[in-house]
């Protein structure tokens, strides 16, 4: 494993850059972690998605599949696309503190 290191901020990541201890998350960490996306700052519509990601995580134990995704926070998937060019898996994913999806997001 390794350690991302972004001003104050020392997690474990995993070789995509995924948080080993999801525990460690908060608004900071996401800022952080958006930084490595190329994201310079979290929009209002980042931390929509950002949070309900974190919501159906942490009540189901998985992330979403994309077509929930879009349905329950109005956003078409060309704007999901928009906010995390690398896409929900890789990009909101990430930046939710979330585990690496397996499946398709």
């Amino acid at each position: 494993m390794a350690i991302f290191e972004w001003e104050e901020i020392s997690i474990e990541v995993d070789e995509d850059g995924f948080m080993q201890e999801p525990d460690q998350w908060n608004e900071r960490v996401a800022v952080a972690l958006a930084s490595t996306e190329g994201i310079s700052e979290l929009t209002e519509e980042h931390w929509k998605l950002v949070n309900y990601l974190r919501e159906h995580y942490q009540k189901f134990g998985i992330a979403p599949m994309i077509f929930k995704l879009c349905k329950e926070t109005g956003f078409p998937l060309k704007k999901v696309y928009e906010l995390f060019p690398s896409g929900p898996a890789k990009g909101a994913c990430k930046v939710a503190g979330l585990a690496k999806p397996t499946g398709c997001v």
